[in-house]
């Protein structure tokens, strides 16, 4: 799929042996996660915060409700900058100094629209809570009217973007190895427990098979 072009915006300056602007490896890192970090200006004042995002092709979609803060200074700015990073261990070195830890990181710029054609709409709906538990959309209400209408999407085209991976091990000065201190890597992982069915279903309503791969896919 080629590179995504490399510019002042999305150029990585530290520690740019470990950039990549391959679009695949960038979709791989977005498709691994479904919780993302959004920069925006409200009041003239900067926030970040955190939100549940799913990517088609190249438009990463977010929702939220019509007054939303977020979402509107968003669709006044036009533009928006999307950080997502998983982190994978922690890297105990001998030095302080060169404690680390292993990462897959994106930062992702591109145009904010407004999502208003209904079909495009439910299928971002549809993108979002898919990303979450692939194929758990299938066992949901549907939005009703009311809360379809009263939900806003947003549609960010991913202009460009780029990603800094770290996977490697401890990296000590060489004066330090023979030190008598323990150094390695504490791997981490998110993982999933089993469902929890709520109180108040029905008796004879089972887990879904979504949940229960979701499950079964991602523990330890």
């Amino acid at each position: 799929m080629g590179e995504y072009s490399i510019s002042k915006l999305n150029k990585v300056i530290r520690g740019s042996k470990r950039a990549t602007y391959d679009v695949t490896s960038i979709h791989k890192i977005l498709d691994d996660a479904f919780l993302c970090n959004i920069g925006y200006v409200y009041d003239d004042k900067a926030i970040v915060i955190p939100t549940a995002y799913g990517r088609i092709d190249d438009k990463i979609y977010i929702h939220g409700s019509l007054k939303n803060r977020m979402m509107l200074s968003l669709l006044k700015a036009g533009e928006a900058s999307v950080s997502v990073t998983h982190l994978d261990g922690l890297v105990l070195a001998r030095s302080a100094f060169h404690h680390s830890a292993n990462y897959r990181s994106v930062n992702i710029f591109g145009k904010v629209n407004r999502v208003d054609d209904p079909d495009t709409k439910m299928d971002a709906l549809k993108c979002i809570l898919n990303h979450m538990v692939p194929g758990h959309w299938d066992n949901v209400r549907y939005p009703n009217d009311k809360e379809f209408n009263a939900t806003l999407i947003l549609e960010i085209s991913i202009e460009t973007a780029s990603a800094k991976v770290r996977a490697e091990g401890v990296v000590d000065e060489q004066k330090d190895l023979e030190l008598p201190i323990w150094a390695g890597i504490v791997p981490l992982k998110m993982v999933a427990e089993p469902a929890i069915s709520d109180p108040a279903l029905d008796k004879g309503i089972k887990i879904p098979d979504a949940v229960l791969n979701y499950v079964k896919e991602n523990t330890y």
